[in-house]
């Protein structure tokens, strides 16, 4: 089942993330999120900005979120995709079905005129999953970001909507 999150959902969205800052490259946060940044984050989703999740078995399995893409006013029409599925999950089509309910979401918000995505660009599964969603590729920053003694690079896709 996907629904809107909930601030009963923002333990389970922050153990789901902080796995992901510690042991994965699809995200370029190094330091774990405590409850306090991630209630700040949550009150962000709001207007435009939204957290869905998917709850199997009733456990919160994985979560999209649309969020501010960058903090300049002109930036307004483009939202930042996320989506994380906790470890035990994944393999299930989770993601898909985040992706699905997230983008027909951003379809039909007035407000939304592309979606974004940086994915590292060692994460072929998240690259993959956008693509066949629609994401259009377009370029990569090489050398973004440095995790786990690695230089990581940076892949950028986008969704546009002709409003």
């Amino acid at each position: 089942m996907i629904r809107r999150a909930v601030l009963q959902d923002i333990p389970a969205l922050m153990d789901i993330y902080n796995e992901a800052i510690l042991h994965t490259t699809a995200t370029f946060d190094t330091e774990v999120k405590d409850m306090e940044n991630r209630k700040a984050w949550f009150a962000e989703h709001n207007g435009r900005y939204v957290i869905y999740v998917d709850v199997e078995d009733g456990k919160v399995a994985g979560y999209a979120s649309l969020s501010r893409y960058r903090d300049r006013k002109a930036f307004d029409p483009a939202v930042e995709i996320s989506i994380y599925v906790h470890k035990d999950y994944r393999g299930r089509g989770i993601g898909r079905s985040l992706m699905e309910k997230v983008l027909a979401y951003a379809a039909e918000c007035d407000e939304i005129d592309t979606v974004i995505s940086l994915i590292t660009s060692e994460n072929a599964a998240s690259i993959h999953l956008h693509e066949v969603y629609g994401f259009e590729y377009c370029g990569q920053i090489k050398n973004a970001g440095t995790k786990f003694g690695r230089k990581l690079s940076l892949n950028a896709y986008q969704i546009l909507y002709d409003r």
